[in-house]
């Protein structure tokens, strides 16, 4: 399953093939520095000049929205890879914008022969492999290593590869008002979302049609059997009391996530973890956690307080593992 933004920009590249519209690709394989467009990043735009998705904005963007249009008006086959540097310094390869950091964008002709290969892509309910080379595009059902990959010896031999489907997972542990607010925000952000609770008559936990998963337990002790570790997840408790708060976190605390935070006020925080380091918790164990999770914005909102957390969590993703 691709994330929504991603399948919007697949759906509109296959009705321009099911139409015969001639149709562009512009696809950012590799981002280096500031650049605006980062990897992974892309757009499609068709013969009339209607698009959707980006490459990074600014006049670089436009620049190649034009350079779209004369190749599909020229009717004729095209595969290549342009870089641009962000640099009016640079002595060649110039985008127009002086935010540094370079890109290299593959512009490529959608071809007929290409609709099996997004079909694919956009019902095949795991994780894939999207490959790009002066070959073509082709998807596999086997997921790669790494989620992105470029290498580039000439202009004729080249690869990218991209692990497709949802590669950041995030486990919300509580169904409430400040779930329901954060799940709205971070469905906009490309995680697949779990939501957790020990309720499920709970008014916000039915009213949830942010995520992609509703899952209701009769005991949260029960989530060390649900939620796999790694550095693709994300997780974040937010129970409806101290002594749920706890179940949750004994579940999971000796599990590695890329982040595990706890919502509550300092005061609940510190009885918490002043009861671990009295029974002899492993400090390392403590330390994992985001306690309280959320950035001090001084937030006192549901919606107010989604934006500290995603703020912080989105802060952990672009971290190095």
């Amino acid at each position: 399953m691709l994330p929504a933004k991603q399948a919007a920009l697949w759906h509109f590249a296959l009705a321009c093939l099911n139409q015969e519209i001639p149709a562009m690709i512009l696809y950012v394989v590799e981002s280096i520095g500031s650049s605006p467009g980062r990897q992974g990043f892309f757009l499609v735009i068709d013969f009339a000049g209607y698009k959707e998705g980006s490459i990074g904005g600014g006049i670089m963007e436009h620049k190649f929205i034009e350079l779209a249009k004369d190749y599909l008006r020229q009717n004729t086959p095209l595969n290549l890879l342009r870089r641009q540097v962000h640099d009016k310094d640079s002595p060649k390869d110039q985008s127009g914008m002086i935010c540094s950091g370079e890109q290299t964008i593959w512009l490529y002709v959608l071809q007929q022969k290409d609709r099996s290969v997004i079909e694919r892509l956009l019902t095949h309910p795991q994780n894939g492999c999207l490959e790009f080379s002066p070959d073509g595009m082709r998807f596999d059902t086997q997921p790669p290593d790494q989620n992105t990959f470029f290498q580039r010896n000439s202009d004729t031999s080249w690869v990218y590869r991209e692990k497709t489907g949802y590669t950041h997972r995030l486990y919300i542990i509580g169904g409430g008002h400040v779930a329901l607010a954060f799940s709205r925000l971070m469905q906009t952000m490309d995680f697949h979302i779990t939501l957790y609770d020990d309720r499920n008559s709970l008014d916000s936990f039915e009213r949830n049609q942010y995520v992609q998963e509703k899952i209701a337990l009769d005991d949260y002790s029960r989530l060390a059997q649900l939620i796999p570790g790694g550095p693709g997840s994300f997780v974040v408790v937010m129970t409806r009391g101290y002594r749920t708060d706890d179940l949750a976190i004994r579940a999971l605390w000796e599990k590695d996530f890329r982040y595990f935070g706890v919502l509550g006020s300092r005061a609940k925080i510190e009885k918490l973890l002043t009861g671990y380091r009295l029974e002899g918790i492993p400090e390392e164990r403590i330390q994992k956690m985001r306690a309280p999770a959320g950035l001090d914005i001084h937030s006192q909102t549901p919606e107010e307080i989604a934006i500290s957390i995603a703020a912080e969590i989105i802060r952990h993703r672009h971290d190095p593992v």
